[in-house]
């Protein structure tokens, strides 16, 4: 069994194929949740997977389980997977390895008449990006509790369609209630989507947690007035007041290290005029860590400054929490798994801290958990370049195939 691998030209090509229904003309993919093209992507790995001898169950949100039986069919599964809808100028790999890393791990097993102990199953889950539909991890979230399936359902896209409506349409509004599926456990294997494993020259990223989020939106207002004639020290300059959060937003994240982010992406600047004092900034902040308690106190901080800042400018400040996503640790049995087939297999490797949400994380609150990572080129994700080694992509599969067969045991 230690010899054991995956065939990666196989993998390669499967993911190239994948990539070819919605593909963009940068070498990209654009594949939205519940469209066409992703009810196409869905059938062709569906057809791939009842090739390879499973059987397909799809829930209420569109959800889907393939599944290889094991010896004991009264064992939870041990499930792999990911999703295959893409951002509108997304790439090849993110989400799709995950899924398709899984099927491979089912072919090989079929190749050499491994039966396993548990029952094996690939899943893919519906709009994970979010790109289409809110919320982000849709079909995850609705499994595990983390929002109703009315709300899902009512979510709507930019022309008004529903994503009940939309489930119906492609043919994948199943009818198992989302969340009594059984998993023993998950594993999901990913690109990094940053450049720390390229940085390092490392092949495998173990992943002990997935950073936790706070998202603000920020307003401050001050007054317009004319560029020329209004004296420095007179001016009600919203914009000046705003920069000072939006460094020390930096300031915080570089408080906290190594896990500590802090990001303004969003700046909307009123009246926007050359030569205007503007009289209102919106901007977004982002804080990330890697526990709840340096989020808390990156939060707090945040506060403080906040405030201190409203005191000593006299312009009105306003700070509102809009999202929260706490950090989740992976469970140390997933973890030690991939730890250990990493070791076996000798790949190199380091421990990598996920920045990036994925549905793992809402698996790991109803089973325990794991996630692997391999490098993806100059760490650049959710862009039509994105691109990672085929080399890399089979060893990831390698580690997943292990770290699965050692949850779910060989029968004997």
């Amino acid at each position: 069994m230690n010899e054991l691998r995956i065939n990666g030209g196989r993998l390669w090509q499967s993911l190239m194929d994948l990539a070819a229904i919605g593909a963009t003309e940068k070498g990209g993919v654009k594949r939205l949740a519940l469209t066409d093209l992703d009810r196409q992507g869905r059938d062709l790995v569906v057809e791939w997977a009842r090739a390879a001898g499973l059987s397909i169950t799809v829930d209420q949100i569109g959800n889907v389980f393939m599944r290889r039986e094991g010896r004991n069919a009264s064992l939870p599964p041990i499930v792999t997977g990911s999703h295959v809808d893409t951002q509108p100028t997304g790439g090849k790999f993110d989400g799709n390895y995950g899924v398709l890393a899984g099927l491979e791990v089912v072919r090989t097993l079929n190749e050499r008449n491994i039966q396993t102990e548990a029952p094996i199953e690939v899943a893919f889950w519906t709009n994970e990006e979010g790109s289409r539909f809110v919320p982000v991890m849709m079909g995850s979230g609705v499994f595990c509790g983390a929002f109703s399936l009315e709300t899902a359902y009512a979510a709507r896209d930019l022309e008004g369609r529903t994503v009940l409506e939309e489930l119906e349409r492609i043919g994948y509004l199943g009818e198992q209630v989302p969340g009594k599926h059984p998993i023993g456990a998950y594993f999901e294997t990913h690109i990094e989507q940053g450049p720390v494993l390229e940085d390092a020259d490392k092949v495998i990223g173990v992943v002990p947690a997935v950073m936790g989020l706070s998202w603000y939106d920020c307003v401050v207002t001050g007054m317009e007035a004319h560029a020329g004639p209004t004296p420095m020290g007179l001016r009600r300059d919203a914009l000046q007041v705003a920069t000072t959060i939006m460094q020390e937003t930096v300031n915080i994240a570089h408080r906290y290290p190594p896990y500590g982010r802090g990001t303004v992406g969003m700046v909307q600047v009123f009246p926007n005029s050359r030569n205007v004092i503007p009289g209102q900034v919106k901007f977004s902040i982002d804080l990330r860590n890697v526990n709840d308690e340096l989020l808390n106190t990156m939060h707090e901080e945040l506060l403080a400054f906040v405030a201190a800042t409203r005191r000593e400018s006299g312009l009105a400040i306003e700070l509102e929490r809009v999202s929260y996503y706490p950090p989740c640790p992976f469970h140390p049995d997933c973890v030690d798994a991939v730890r250990a087939a990493t070791g076996k297999l000798g790949y190199s490797s380091m421990d990598v801290v996920s920045g990036a949400g994925h549905d793992a994380i809402y698996a790991a609150r109803v089973a325990p958990a794991g996630m692997i990572f391999v490098p993806c080129k100059d760490g650049i994700s959710h862009n039509e370049i994105e691109d990672a080694q085929p080399g890399h992509l089979e060893a990831g599969c390698n580690v997943l195939l292990h770290a699965m067969l050692e949850r779910a045991g060989i029968a004997a």
